[in-house]
């Protein structure tokens, strides 16, 4: 089936790191890639040659990506502090599903005025990391994500200014009740119906190989989003029939169905001397 037309890409340099993040999940290695492979494989999407080479020097200058010359050819390969972010999210949107532990992480931090940039760094990467505020400085997660937490508060030099704890809630309110204060589950729940309304219709198609690959990566996408709004909540602390259950479900039976074809795409577009 030949590729619909095409959904615009108004963000490159964030959809570049969904293509390396899913890399890194499905190939490993050093999750390189020559200028001429980005180039074709996002033209795929209908993004320009000028407008991939300005998203990759974009991340090199953000220390997402790391540019090397290999004879007259340039590579791009994720850093350290990218394959940080892709290891913590990467659980969130391809699984294994983790039971609960009945235990809440807590962060808590005293942060100068004078160090508020640090501070509002520190606010926005727990929130990547799927924490979200039970007070102006009190932070929490159903997670395991404390280390993670700690490396994030090390990383924007707030280390000093935090405390992390791990324990059960004693009341007076419910674990759930605790969920319901912090994060807005109506919202969330709203995202995932979209969600899958938008790829329930498009399950039994057929695509040929570059269509499989466009569709892979929206999917992906679309689905790695969610780590932003919803911290991986276990089904204790979320109401019945959550419909983010059935956004998973159909997230991996699309993953996998997609697979097959979408890889024979990216490794003949990466095959491909530049």
């Amino acid at each position: 089936m030949a590729v619909e037309v095409k959904r615009p890409v108004t963000r490159p340099t964030s959809f570049i790191f969904t293509l390396y993040g899913d890399l890194a999940h499905r190939e490993g290695g050093d999750l390189s890639l020559s200028a001429g492979a980005l180039i074709r494989l996002m033209g795929a999407f209908g993004v320009s040659e000028g407008a991939v080479r300005q998203a990759v020097s974009r991340m090199v200058r953000q220390e997402w990506l790391l540019s090397e010359r290999r004879g007259s050819h340039a590579y791009y390969r994720v850093t350290a502090r990218g394959l940080r972010r892709i290891e913590e999210l990467s659980p969130r949107i391809y699984g294994p599903v983790i039971d609960w532990d009945g235990r809440w992480r807590m962060l808590t931090y005293t942060v100068e005025e004078t160090r508020r940039e640090r501070r509002d760094r520190l606010r926005k990467e727990l929130a990547v990391l799927g924490w979200a505020p039970l007070s102006a400085s009190t932070w929490i997660s159903p997670s395991d994500s404390l280390e993670a937490a700690r490396r994030v508060a090390e990383s924007v030099g707030a280390l000093d200014a935090v405390n992390l704890f791990a324990g059960i809630y004693c009341g007076p309110s419910g674990d759930r009740d605790l969920v319901a204060r912090c994060w807005d589950l109506d919202a969330i729940a709203t995202a995932y119906r979209e969600f899958v309304d938008r790829n329930r219709e498009r399950m039994g198609r057929e695509f040929d190989d570059e269509g499989a690959f466009v569709e892979r990566l929206w999917l992906v996408h679309d689905y790695r989003k969610f780590v932003y709004l919803d911290p991986g909540l276990p089904s204790e602390l979320v109401p019945a029939h959550w419909p983010g259950t059935t956004a998973a479900a159909i997230f991996r039976e699309r993953y996998a169905r997609l697979g097959p074809k979408s890889q024979r795409y990216f490794r003949t577009s990466t095959n491909v001397s530049s």
